[in-house]
């Protein structure tokens, strides 16, 4: 093999996930592409899937290439399917990293266990209120947590993640925390929130398609399609001064305490082509933060609710909410919001929760549903100066 070959895990010994992690670890140090292809080749024969015992983890300066292949947590997993390698269990300092590149080539897919360990996020009770194999086992956490997300990122610079299909997540498909100068495009989820376990249905709660967490700044989201069991794309910027870094219990592997100076506000992110919509009946997207934490310069242009006729989503967007942390934001906290080009038939269209200043939305048409294109939950008090314009509730004869 030469110095500018790929690399792929089928030329290492081990795990499925020890193998890729060998080959990953090797490309990151010598600037080589990893490849990981459709046939995984084993001494037991040639497979078309790779079974992870654990996370794939990623170093700075990943260039890694899904080719035709389809990765899937086995059933013995309580992990990420992929993670930063600067984060997890135990580790109270995150080191920046940057340079993390990860792309599909045909079709890619990344699915959860056929009967997970935990579902849900950091609030949620095994056995309970969602589904986990681990509820009433000794010695193991009984509530969900950050390994239950998908692909999970912390303090990443410069980094994208492309042309990939997710299905049934174990809570989150994609978290980023503290990331900037990144790029997600053309993602497609299937998650439902509900899965046939041993012949059951089981509720699998937070089956969210792409979250932002604090910190996130100067990103791009474009192409998304799809379904998800909670809010299909989430942006949400809540502190918590008790949460710390490499904890259990939490779905922020970096902790959700506040860094101060505006360190952790979500700002500079644009959203585009989002054509998808939330099984589970919650929103498609949803700009929410709380407890000092700020949100601005965001824009939203183009989403289509794609929902069938059997369901509907609870709102295609919404901004705010006095449900979560310290309640609605003071106005001025959530800024230079720009939502443009939308068509709905959710039970909401967009939806004021909390506050909401110097902002345009505009372009929007509510089809299939009576009602006015915005609601004020929180109260009209809350929003200040925001211009709407070409608002639009579509007769029931253009079908």
């Amino acid at each position: 093999m030469d110095g500018q070959a790929p690399i792929t895990p089928n030329a290492f010994e081990g795990s499925d996930v020890a193998r890729i992690n060998q080959a990953i670890a090797i490309g990151a140090r010598s600037g080589r592409r990893v490849i990981i292809p459709r046939c995984n080749v084993t001494h037991y024969g040639d497979r078309d899937i790779w079974l992870l015992d654990s996370a794939i983890l990623l170093h700075s300066n990943t260039l890694l290439e899904l080719e035709n292949c389809h990765i899937k947590l086995a059933d013995r997993c309580r992990d990420n399917i992929m993670r930063s390698a600067n984060c997890g269990m135990g580790i109270e300092t995150i080191e920046a990293m940057h340079n993390v590149h990860i792309y599909g080539t045909g079709s890619v897919l990344l699915e959860g266990a056929d009967r997970p360990r935990a579902t849900g996020d950091g609030r949620k009770v095994l056995g309970e209120r969602t589904f986990g194999t681990d509820a009433g086992v000794e010695h193991e956490s009984q509530t969900g947590d950050w390994r239950n997300i998908g692909i999970l990122m912390a303090f990443v610079e410069d980094f994208s993640i492309s042309n990939i299909s997710m299905k049934d997540s174990h809570a989150w498909a994609i978290s980023l925390e503290r990331c900037a100068h990144g790029v997600l495009r053309d993602l497609d989820f299937a998650s439902s929130g509900r899965k046939m376990i041993d012949g059951e249905e089981r509720v699998l709660l937070n089956q969210d398609g792409i979250d932002l967490r604090l910190g996130c700044h100067d990103i791009a989201i474009e192409n998304i399609t799809g379904y998800s069991g909670d809010d299909l794309i989430a942006l949400t910027a809540i502190c918590n001064p008790d949460s710390a870094a490499g904890k259990l219990h939490s779905t922020m592997v970096s902790g959700s305490r506040d860094r101060g100076d505006h360190q952790d506000d979500i700002r500079h992110v644009t959203i585009r082509n989002v054509r998808g919509y939330c099984r589970g009946g919650h929103h498609i997207v949803r700009l929410l933060n709380s407890s000092g934490a700020q949100m601005y310069d965001i824009t939203l242009d183009g989403l289509i609710d794609t929902s069938p006729g059997d369901m509907r989503c609870r709102a295609a967007v919404k901004i705010g909410d006095h449900n979560y942390g310290s309640g609605v934001a003071p106005v001025g906290d959530t800024r230079r919001i720009i939502i443009n080009n939308v068509i709905s038939r959710s039970e909401h269209t967009i939806m004021l929760g909390g506050s909401l200043c110097d902002s345009i939305i505009s372009n929007v048409i509510r089809h299939d549903i009576a009602g006015d294109p915005v609601t004020y939950v929180a109260g009209e008090e809350y929003v200040r100066d925001v211009i709407f314009s070409n608002l639009q509730v579509a007769s029931e004869c253009s079908g």
